[in-house]
């Protein structure tokens, strides 16, 4: 479904899982070695410290250092950084988020935290789903230093927190809602022409460090990705060639597979993959991640998505945007209410943006476009 009318539902804080399903352009760039999880947690060496506090609520230094380390292993993962300069400004934002996650839980009947601790494991059996098997979601959490349990437990709070907010604000989008946004947006349903294609990945950079192979080094993965094109070729299950040999980790336990439209994967990959005829297999394809080959399973013509399909989508679109007008009073009447103190003063001295919006990723956020 389009991405604007997706809703963007997890707090950014507690987002723990950010790489699903990476692409081609993507996918070698994941290291694991610089998102390992800290052996200590700062909560462990920090924790008693209060920063923040208000009628039933309170934020420690080590809370806020926790979810600091997990954003900056996250950015490393995917080989960036956060500049110094910004820091205070992350860590403030983050203090902020935490306030609001547990104003919101102080709200939440028995009924909200059912519906969220639901929410919480459909959203996680999405996401085991999207990545193809539980293999492929222990991988994705070891890179994100995360547990099983820890991601549950951030999920169903996020969870909890928008079922709040729904209930708490009284928003209710009608299937006419639905309809007539639908109507007025014809542009936001069309989808482009598109691929569904398998690849097989042999990277020619060190995963742990990213410097290029040697030449001799790379002469071999050359020699291997030809014995696979032959294979291939000759008939051999392309997915299961796929999930034994390709080191693209966002889709080699999906056989390769991924579905997209132009001007998403790198430019060698992307006419590689729309010039093949249906279950024609590539020559290999190189790109600044290594050697490819690539299988069409189908090409699907651009075309606009059906109302019933995209009914459930524009409801729950429409529902965030809805909330996110009155979040920022909502929240602002909640911290009033507990007479919220920040004590830290070095945060407190950060001034926060206006709230004209609700922070990317937040219970009530706006849906992403693309």
């Amino acid at each position: 479904m389009h991405t604007s009318i997706k809703s963007l539902i997890l707090l950014s804080l507690v987002a723990a899982l950010p790489v699903w399903g990476a692409a081609p352009d993507q996918a070698a760039s994941t290291n694991a070695a610089t998102a390992a999880k800290p052996a200590i947690k700062a909560s462990d060496l920090f924790g008693s410290k209060v920063i923040a506090k208000g009628k039933g609520m309170e934020v420690t230094r080590g809370q806020l250092d926790d979810e600091a380390v997990r954003i900056k292993g996250q950015a490393a993962a995917r080989n960036q950084s956060i500049p110094p300069e910004q820091m205070a400004m992350m860590e403030r934002q983050i203090l902020e988020q935490l306030i609001q996650v547990q104003l919101l839980k102080a709200q939440a009947t028995e009924a909200d935290k059912a519906a969220g601790k639901a929410m919480a494991e459909k959203r996680f059996e999405d996401a085991k789903t999207k990545l193809g098997s539980d293999e492929a979601l222990n991988r994705q959490l070891k890179l994100m230093g995360a547990t099983r349990e820890e991601v549950m437990a951030k999920w169903t709070e996020s969870a909890i927190a928008e079922a709040v907010l729904k209930r708490q604000l009284k928003v209710n989008v009608t299937d006419a809602d639905a309809k007539k946004f639908y109507d007025d947006n014809p542009a936001k349903f069309e989808e482009p022409e598109m691929v569904r294609a398998s690849h097989i990945l042999l990277v020619t950079t060190d995963p742990k460090t990213n410097a290029e192979l040697t030449d001799e080094q790379k002469a071999a993965k050359r020699k291997q990705m030809e014995g696979l094109l032959k294979r291939a070729r000759a008939g051999e299950d392309f997915a299961k060639l796929a999930k034994d040999y390709s080191e693209d980790p966002g889709s080699k336990d999906k056989g390769g597979e991924y579905k997209f439209p132009r001007n998403q994967m790198l430019p060698e990959f992307e006419a590689a993959a729309f010039s093949l005829n249906t279950n024609q297999v590539s020559d290999i394809v190189t790109t600044r991640f290594g050697y490819h080959i690539i299988k069409l399973s189908e090409k699907i013509p651009a075309r606009k998505v059906e109302y019933a399909k995209a009914a459930n989508d524009i409801k729950e679109g429409l529902t965030q945007q809805a909330l996110q007008k009155q979040f920022p009073d909502y929240v602002a009447k909640l911290k009033a209410e507990a007479n919220v103190e920040i004590l830290d003063e070095k945060l407190k001295a950060v001034e926060l943006p206006a709230p004209s919006a609700l922070p990317a990723g937040h219970p009530a956020a706006k849906p992403g476009s693309k």
